[in-house]
């Protein structure tokens, strides 16, 4: 495998035993989930190497990922968009609001950069075939990373998913199988699959120990983007916790680097008709219960069982942040304000962040003189149909 010098292989988090990365995605020891580990004493990387370099791709951070550039499944996806919103930031009351707008990405979604490591993954440790359950728009991208690999992907989606993510799934060359139900199902669905071709190399999400390493080089971005300062809060739409687990390694690992002083505030948004994060940090727990009954027209945040739940209950705890539900009217309008008043395009699910981000304002947890940073995880024409309903439904 074409690794990068610091990367010293994989580690599992609950015995700590260490694993080649070319061997193993599940601890033989104990069967535990496996993380990336660096040796950061080796890794000399300081604010004026990166200030040098162009603002092109994700894989301008080589030095804190797995694999090199030169061997990297890339589309150049990362380099997104911080756009301020002046406008926001009165209606909330703080000082600055930023949107990084990853529904630039080639897919339109922030997990085209995970996909894109774990294809990397994929492809080094010699598969022929993917497969995940996706809920929609990892389904998509790691379709359309996988053609780019040469590699077949297989992908379970529920019949909630949205039509476009179906549809470019199969114009990626995926097979997409659409499971009656919810995601539950469709991940029972990817489970058998896997189960019955051991040959399929898995991408689901914490399965793969790479999602989440492609999925810290926003918060990489943002501070760069910042001039190097740590925002007040940054407000994350949560599903199965990537995101979130992601952006809170990055920002430990520019901590270690000696690039930041502090790690920013995590939120997590959740809808509250599928909040298990939030309920579980509400009630002071570091593990989540899933979800009995979930129900939100946030599809992409429909999980109610998420595999990162731990990693993103950490990431809340350690950082300092918090989180919050928002319901789907009040999300749904959100996007629409975010469109009206910042012309950025947000996914219902990525609009969560934005009404999450309401939400603080209303219990008061600025005082005035915040930056906060809103992630929008996909592009709005993804699911215009569903943003337009909203409006129709006020009568516009």
């Amino acid at each position: 495998m074409e690794t990068t010098d610091a990367f010293v292989g994989l580690e599992c988090v609950d015995c700590e035993t260490t694993v080649d990365a070319d061997e193993s995605h599940t601890c033989p020891e104990c069967g535990g989930r496996l993380e990336a580990r660096y040796d950061y004493d080796a890794i000399e990387l300081d604010r004026e190497t990166l200030d040098s370099r162009p603002f092109d791709t994700q894989w301008r951070y080589e030095e804190l990922l797995p694999f090199t550039s030169e061997s990297a499944v890339s589309t150049d996806e990362g380099a997104t968009a911080l756009v301020e919103c002046p406008a926001l930031a009165d209606e909330l009351g703080v000082e600055r609001v930023y949107i990084k707008d990853e529904g630039r990405n080639p897919t339109g979604t922030v997990e085209d950069r995970g996909q894109s490591v774990a294809l990397t993954a994929a492809s080094q440790h010699g598969a022929t075939d993917v497969a995940l359950a996706s809920t929609g728009d990892s389904g998509q991208s790691a379709a359309a990373y996988a053609g780019r690999a040469g590699l077949e992907s297989h992908v379970y989606l529920p019949s909630r998913s949205g039509f476009t993510t179906k549809a470019m799934v199969n114009v990626h060359g995926g097979d997409m199988n659409v499971v009656g139900g919810r995601y539950g199902d469709a991940l029972e669905a990817a489970a058998e699959g896997l189960a019955e071709h051991d040959d399929w190399y898995s991408l689901q999400a914490f399965e793969t120990p790479y999602r989440h390493e492609g999925a810290k080089t926003l918060l990489y971005e943002l501070i760069e983007q910042l001039e190097w300062e740590v925002p007040d809060a940054i407000c994350y739409p949560t599903g199965s916790g990537v995101g979130l687990a992601g952006l809170y390694k990055g920002a430990t690992e520019f901590q270690k680097l000696g690039l930041i002083d502090d790690v920013p505030p995590l939120y997590a948004v959740q809808p509250s008709g599928c909040a298990p994060i939030v309920e579980a940090h509400e009630a002071g727990q570091d593990a989540h219960q899933p979800e009995e009954t979930p129900d939100t027209i946030c599809g992409a945040l429909e999980i109610p069982d998420p595999a990162g739940g731990p990693q993103a209950l950490e990431a809340i705890r350690e950082s300092g942040g918090g989180a919050v539900t928002s319901d789907d009217p009040s999300i749904l309008e959100s996007g629409v304000q975010v469109a009206q008043h910042a012309g950025l395009e947000m996914a219902p699910s990525s609009a969560a962040a934005a009404s999450g981000a309401w939400e603080l304002a209303e219990q008061d947890a600025f005082d005035g003189d915040e930056t906060v940073v809103i992630c929008n995880t996909g592009t709005g024409n993804k699911e215009a149909d569903v943003l337009r309903s909203h409006l129709m439904g006020q009568g516009i």
